[in-house]
């Protein structure tokens, strides 16, 4: 019988020999029952005389765990957890999604109180006390309710391999998250004060393709010059670039930038480019062609529209930076680099775009994020809308 998946165990023939030297094949049934404290898979190994024996030790065994009644192996939810993490998820999650479930491995699993309680004995009662303590302890609504997210998909594995009975994750009660945060954008007379002010800055076009296409910040970082259709105006997001930390066990010991496929589906997109923006990128390709005929191999070039002279990407942070100092030497309120993207979304909803439109311009996966935008622009137009009413009370 061939190797199973990682966690449901395997069984292999081994060959043995005995006092007299003569040989034997005996059956192994091998499962991975967590990790010790250098990382190494713990493994239980039982040998049967035949494979049929091999099988019914290790589908007793899986039970025997599911049901608790194993002495010999005590394993508790935070090595569920990082096991579960490193052996089923690093290869099909992205690696800042990763380092996002390891960050809540770290902080809010290991070493937890519910970390060290054996995974057959968790109940919904140790998750409901632990969230109300983190709650109390000033924990945010949202970040409670990510470990519950990350930690119900773990369990749902666990529970998929009868480890566990029920996922008690899923019968927790969680604490509301309060949606008070203002979506802050340029207005138009602001976003006529920014774009002067950057002429001839360095990231001049990062900030004018931001305003008019709608890109987030990977996005932008990530459009390359093949991906623009000077012939219908339009550009194509086919990936992102991000800086992300590479994992080795349970150590961050390096970072890279990286070429990934978009956030979601929605996210791989056609957006036409406003015909001044056009102008623009052609001059700034012609500048860049010349810069790179004039130092040579010197260029990075890998086709990226956005970059610094020497083509390598600008550093993750520094867009955010650059804008913030801008917008406080114009006397402007100080916003994200995100707000460029709701600036976008804001204008367009302002000329009367519907929102499904917008939507598809983003690559919003849901309307509700797109309406959200909505909601704030409509705010500015009710007292518009309301007082054409006069009239009628006159």
């Amino acid at each position: 019988m061939g190797k199973r998946a990682n966690g449901e165990g395997s069984i292999y023939k081994l060959k043995k020999s005995d006092k007299n030297g003569n040989e034997k094949i005996v059956w192994v049934a091998s499962i991975m029952t967590g990790r010790d404290k250098s990382g190494k898979p713990v493994l239980k190994k039982m040998q049967r005389k035949t494979q049929k024996e091999a099988q019914k030790a290790l589908e007793d065994y899986k039970r025997k765990m599911s049901m608790g009644v194993l002495n010999e192996e005590k394993i508790i939810l935070q090595d569920w957890f990082y096991t579960w993490l490193f052996e089923y998820r690093k290869q099909d999650l992205k690696p800042k999604s990763f380092d996002r479930y390891f960050n809540i491995y770290k902080k809010y699993i290991s070493d937890s109180s519910i970390g060290k309680i054996k995974l057959c004995d968790l109940k919904t009662t140790h998750l409901q006390i632990y969230y109300n303590e983190l709650e109390k302890n000033e924990v945010s609504a949202n970040t409670i309710k990510q470990i519950n997210t990350k930690l119900k998909t773990c369990l749902e594995e666990a529970k998929r391999q009868q480890y566990i009975q029920q996922n008690w994750c899923k019968l927790v009660k969680l604490p509301r998250i309060e949606s008070n945060e203002e979506v802050k954008v340029l207005t138009e007379k602001e976003q006529f004060m920014f774009l002067q002010e950057i002429k001839g800055h360095e990231l001049e076009m990062f900030f004018i393709v931001a305003l008019g296409t709608g890109l987030r910040r990977g996005e932008l970082q990530g459009l390359k010059w093949s991906d623009i259709n000077f012939k219908t105006n339009e550009l194509t997001v086919q990936r992102t670039l991000q800086k992300v930390p590479i994992h080795e066990d349970d150590k961050t010991v390096r970072y890279e930038i990286i070429e990934q496929s978009p956030k979601t589906k929605n996210s791989i997109r056609t957006i036409p480019i406003p015909e001044p923006i056009m102008k623009k990128l052609k001059e700034h390709k012609k500048k860049q062609n010349e810069i790179i005929i004039k130092i040579g191999e010197e260029y990075n070039n890998k086709d990226y529209v956005l970059c610094d002279s020497l083509g390598n990407p600008f550093e993750e942070k520094r867009p955010n930076r650059n804008l913030q100092s801008i917008l406080k030497k114009i006397d402007i309120e100080p916003m994200k680099f995100h707000a460029l993207r709701h600036t976008y979304a804001t204008r367009l909803f302002e000329q009367g775009e519907a929102p499904k439109t917008v939507q598809k311009l983003l690559g919003h996966a849901d309307i509700n994020t797109t309406m959200n935008i909505y909601t704030h622009v409509m705010k500015e137009k009710k007292t518009e809308a309301v007082e054409k009413l006069n009239y009628l009370f006159v």
